[in-house]
């Protein structure tokens, strides 16, 4: 099927928003988000109260990414078989479970961090099942000519969810503790379940050869035979790796610039602040040339602004370079995902999208916990700095590394 040419600049969200089965699927990813970002926060401060151990903060994310990079694998593979709305359906059904968890764990007295580990566990396992079939699933819900509009959405309202969440988190747990937050995420859980549940059977294309480990790891090859695709996941995994400060936020808040827990909300809602309006942009202007280059500017601004936020004494400059820093991170975001999506074809989408996030969920967990245990050797504001130089350092060998990524001008397809 040939799609339609995309609609001007003004009429791209009414054209996008006119499909009802992406608007169901995004009010469950924004409530599904916001949850999540709420629950983080109320984590974070839970287990830094209880243990004021820095190494505690990045532990929360290594019991995240240990059962993520076992099952996305598998998890890709299900993708491209089964249905990817069903799959998604059950994830948020057990993230639901998890937070019962936490807030029975709460209410009966918490005294040690290692259950919340453990349930951190179980959620990152749902995450790690449902991150390949809803990348996956969104090109199956809007036309291919207003696919890079849908994204900038999509990310948008992530990124609302990364502002409100934090915000309303932190302030939740500091009126009323870490209970009442799981409460509400209870709730904006069971919006998502309800909302998926509601998706109608999207059109999704056969798997083109019977289950095997063969076919488990055509993902894997290939990404690696498209040098492009493999740089800009890559390039997005060690640099969030080096430069994802966000563990530390706590620490920060409360040790360097003792604004305590709704501070440390405000902190955590900057970046996306910075990244939802440079999401708006990119709903209404999507990059349609010198991709490559709008993804190499985008993690250099992200390393520089780790540095500045590691090196400042004062809240509003922190948040200042944390706003910056997101925005620059949507950039690269935004180039990865259209890049990815538009390369792969249907019945590998699965396979494919798992790939991309065991590199982005080794950035996000393995990264705080790499924060974690430099801020433990070295102390916060050292780990931050080295992080945000480390993140240079990738980005300019990276151009040298991959080519064809560097010289990438318009995607796939356009």
């Amino acid at each position: 099927m040939t799609d339609p040419d995309p609609p001007a600049a003004g009429g791209a969200l009414r054209a996008v928003l006119a499909h009802g089965p992406f608007t169901r699927f995004l009010l469950a990813r924004f409530a599904g988000s916001l949850a999540a970002q709420m629950q983080i926060v109320a984590v974070g401060m839970q287990v830094y109260d209880l243990t004021r151990n820095p190494l505690d903060l990045g532990l929360i994310g290594l019991s995240q990414f240990a059962p993520f990079l076992v099952f996305v694998l598998f998890a890709g593979h299900a993708a491209d078989r089964f249905s990817r709305k069903r799959i998604v359906l059950g994830c948020f059904a057990v993230a639901f479970a998890c937070s019962v968890a936490l807030a029975l764990l709460t209410r009966a007295g918490l005294a040690h961090a290692w259950p919340v580990f453990a349930v951190m566990a179980v959620l990152g396992s749902a995450r790690a099942t449902m991150a390949p079939a809803s990348q996956a699933l969104m090109p199956n819900l809007v036309p291919t000519a207003l696919f890079g509009n849908a994204v900038g959405i999509n990310s948008g309202l992530w990124q609302v969810a990364t502002i409100a969440g934090p915000a309303v988190g932190g302030a939740l747990y500091a009126a009323a503790g870490p209970g009442a937050v799981y409460g509400a995420v209870l709730a904006l859980y069971a919006v998502a379940v309800l909302a998926s549940a509601s998706i109608p059977p999207p059109p999704q294309a056969a798997p083109t050869a019977p289950a095997s480990w063969h076919s488990l790891l055509e993902g894997i090859r290939f990404v690696w035979r498209r040098h492009s695709v493999l740089g800009a996941i890559s390039l997005d995994l060690f640099a969030v790796l080096f430069g994802g400060a966000t563990a530390l936020l706590p620490a920060i808040a409360t040790d360097v610039l003792g604004v305590g827990v709704t501070g440390l909300g405000c902190l955590r809602a900057a970046p996306g602040i910075g990244a939802a309006v440079m999401a708006a942009a990119l709903t209404v202007w999507p990059i349609t040339r010198r991709a490559g280059r709008a993804m190499f500017a985008g993690v250099a601004v992200f390393g520089l602004m780790t540095i500045a936020f590691g090196l400042s004494g004062s809240y509003a400059l922190s948040l200042a370079a944390l706003a910056i820093l997101g925005a620059a991170d949507m950039v690269s975001v935004f180039v990865r995902h259209l890049l990815v999506q538009l390369e792969t074809p249907d019945e590998m989408r699965g396979r494919v999208g798992a790939v991309s996030w065991m590199f982005i969920g080794a950035s996000n967990e393995l990264g705080e916990f790499e924060s974690g245990l430099t801020a433990a050797w070295w102390g916060v504001v050292p780990a931050v700095v080295v992080g945000g130089a480390a993140t240079l350092g990738v980005a300019v060998l990276w151009r040298r590394l991959f080519p064809e990524l560097r010289r990438l001008d318009r995607f796939p397809g356009a």
